[in-house]
């Protein structure tokens, strides 16, 4: 039966309040929709009028200020998931990727001879530092699966995965930067195309994250308000 009225003026005052990803905030909106609709029809049954029912469920169910800041803190989690998934997965993928790249490049036994003294040293320190930052992620996604158990407060693992990705944003800018110039004056890797395609990718990657991180931020900027009697 669609809500009308009370519960569907709720369900949308809701909606306007809440903030996260798509799915995850549509689900539960559905969720609560579905549970008013039902005490409403239950009170209906049991002899009060549709708008009377409908009333009384969302008074029973509570303020949109009182059930806000949990439903807010499940959006938070949820983002903070999605992040630490896509650092877990994504990150050693591309260090696993630019590892075959400077493998086959540019095909000559010769190759890092004409390489700077501190190339292979960068690159490795790289290659370390995304398997940290994947790492990480696997970490963050353990406390906000199973974890939830233990911590108390999931929200700042949330931000402080968000933190951690923009901290970590100049170190990979500048060392990968540092790569590309030193790997200039050999055989012509801007020519490369294996080479500029990794390099779209890890573009692609790294927006990917700073706008999952910067949503992270945006979701936890706040701590979720008390609920209120």
């Amino acid at each position: 039966m669609a809500g009308t009225g009370v519960i569907e003026d709720y369900v949308t005052g809701l909606s306007h309040t809440l903030r996260g990803p798509r799915r995850p905030k549509l689900d539960l909106i559905t969720e609560a929709r579905d549970s008013l609709l039902d005490t409403a029809e239950a009170l209906e049954g049991d002899g009060l009028g549709r708008d009377e029912a409908e009333r009384a469920a969302v008074e029973e169910f509570g303020t949109i200020r009182e059930i806000a800041p949990g439903y807010q803190e499940e959006l938070s989690k949820s983002a903070g998931r999605r992040l630490a998934v896509l650092l877990f997965v994504t990150v050693p993928l591309t260090a696993i990727m630019w590892n075959l790249i400077w493998k086959i490049f540019p095909g000559s036994p010769t190759a890092y001879h004409d390489m700077p003294d501190w190339f292979i040293l960068v690159a490795r320190g790289v290659d370390a530092l995304q398997m940290f930052i994947g790492v990480v992620g696997g970490l963050a996604l353990l406390a906000l699966g199973r974890g939830l158990r233990r911590i108390r407060r999931p929200r700042l693992v949330t931000r402080a995965l968000g933190l951690f990705v923009w901290a970590m944003l100049p170190v990979m800018l500048v060392s990968c930067g540092a790569l590309m110039f030193g790997s200039h004056g050999s055989a012509g890797f801007g020519d490369y195309l294996p080479g500029t395609v990794a390099t779209l990718v890890s573009y692609a990657v790294w927006i990917l994250q700073l706008y999952c991180a910067s949503r992270c931020l945006s979701l936890t900027r706040r701590e979720p308000a008390p609920a209120t009697a």
